[in-house]
């Protein structure tokens, strides 16, 4: 089943009215209905929070630890996507994490450009903090430009001499704004979701006239040591494939304990379509294993 569930999620991201690339307001709409047309599982509660004067989304499943938490990033190339539009995939990993999901509602460019996304997750991470839990009961968790959110995050804390979190777990990471990966235009054909020039728009959007190859944007650049155990995981039908293979090389170097995990033939962030992929299962189970390994009491 699965090659046929892979060839099916192709067709369905080929045809569907999603352009990352888009005008901003019509396809912040769109997103959003594309999201809200699968509903949540019941026992899936979610509520509007703040965290350091940053708008969250507190998302709990059965059977959770509460002295636990994920801070969730959602993508969006940092143009699109919410927080409430998030809950889903948050969800999904929260409950096979055991612990309750934090979703940050981060400023989007263009009306916000860089490095506001960065300044709100240190913000909500701090607050955090200050409520009392422990670093070392936090993990991150991001997709799309949420992963690269998720490494610039790690970074502007390090710079801040502020502890980091027990691990995280990033999904598709969009983690090189200059858009100069291999995988980009060797990957064209094959991204159903992703293009290019999709991605030079949102990333003009999002730095202006900032250089794209700063650390806190494009966190390759970074230097990396000292961050959390991470997990990198990526389809290898996505123009970012390099962006992974890239950042897991990064952290390499490093000394940072570091997974790369990819799936063939699977798209951009496979991991939210776990209802109609068994690789997608697969990957979310390992995401919440390594989670949960890196927990520290």
């Amino acid at each position: 089943m699965t090659r046929q569930q892979r060839q099916e999620l192709d067709e369905l991201l080929r045809h569907g009215p999603l352009d990352v690339g888009g005008d901003v307001t019509e396809q912040r709409a769109i997103f959003h209905e594309m999201i809200a047309a699968t509903p949540l599982p019941e026992d899936v509660s979610a509520r509007q929070d703040e965290l350091g004067g940053v708008p969250v989304v507190v998302v709990e499943t059965p059977d959770l630890d509460p002295s636990r938490a994920i801070l969730y990033f959602h993508g969006g190339a940092y143009a699109l996507g919410s927080a409430p539009d998030s809950v889903g995939l948050a969800a999904d990993v929260a409950r096979r994490a055991g612990a309750r999901a934090i979703s940050v509602d981060y400023r989007l460019a263009p009306e916000h450009p860089f490095p506001a996304a960065v300044d709100d997750a240190v913000a909500a991470y701090r607050a955090l903090l200050d409520q009392g839990v422990p670093a070392s009961r936090v993990a991150f968790v991001g997709e799309s430009a949420g992963g690269g959110l998720v490494a610039a995050t790690l970074v502007a804390l390090k710079d801040g001499a502020l502890p980091q979190p027990a691990s995280a777990a990033v999904f598709s990471p969009w983690a090189d704004l200059t858009v100069s990966g291999d995988s980009i235009t060797g990957k064209e054909k094959l991204d159903p979701a992703l293009t290019p020039e999709a991605l030079r728009t949102r990333a003009r959007d999002y730095l202006g006239a900032q250089d794209p190859a700063a650390p806190l944007a494009s966190p390759i650049n970074a230097d990396l040591t000292g961050l959390p155990p991470l997990l990198i995981q990526a389809g290898s039908h996505e123009i970012l494939l390099d962006d992974a293979i890239r950042l897991a090389a990064r952290a390499a170097s490093a000394d940072v304990p570091v997974e790369l995990q990819v799936w063939p033939e699977v798209p951009h962030v496979f991991q939210s379509f776990a209802a109609i992929l068994d690789d997608a299962d697969e990957a979310l189970n390992a995401a919440a294993a390594f989670v949960r390994r890196n927990w520290s009491d």
